[in-house]
């Protein structure tokens, strides 16, 4: 999906908020991490938007996403904890649409998926 249309106020929070002055790939990671770590009010349903090779989970599942993965983890994307099928595994965020989530975390996984989908990278 890179390519997507620019979100000018998107961008512009991402700049100042979550990646400024980040000036390498672990110092993004962390600016990402720590953004979702403040925004995300856990737990929340989720369904799934797409299907990812890295994840077992398919499109329109519903799963409930219980927290950020470990930081480690999150220095390559974004993961979180979903329980599924009365299994827990960790997934891609980027694979997770919010369903009954607040406004924050809402807007905070809006703003993964916009950077995510844009081909951005840490």
């Amino acid at each position: 999906m890179a390519g997507t249309k620019i979100n000018a106020e998107r961008e512009h929070r991402i700049e100042m908020e979550v990646v400024v002055d980040a000036y390498n790939e672990e110092e993004r990671a962390m600016g990402w991490y720590c953004y979702l770590e403040e925004n995300l009010a856990f737990p929340f349903e989720g369904r799934i938007r797409k299907a990812m090779a890295s994840s077992p989970l398919r499109p329109g599942q519903t799963v409930a996403v219980t927290g950020l993965a470990h930081a480690d983890l999150c220095r390559v994307g974004i993961f979180v904890w979903v329980t599924s099928n009365q299994r827990d595994l960790v997934a891609p965020l980027a694979q997770i649409a919010p369903l009954n989530a607040d406004e924050a975390t809402q807007e905070a996984i809006a703003d993964w998926h916009y950077w995510h989908d844009q081909g951005y990278a840490f």
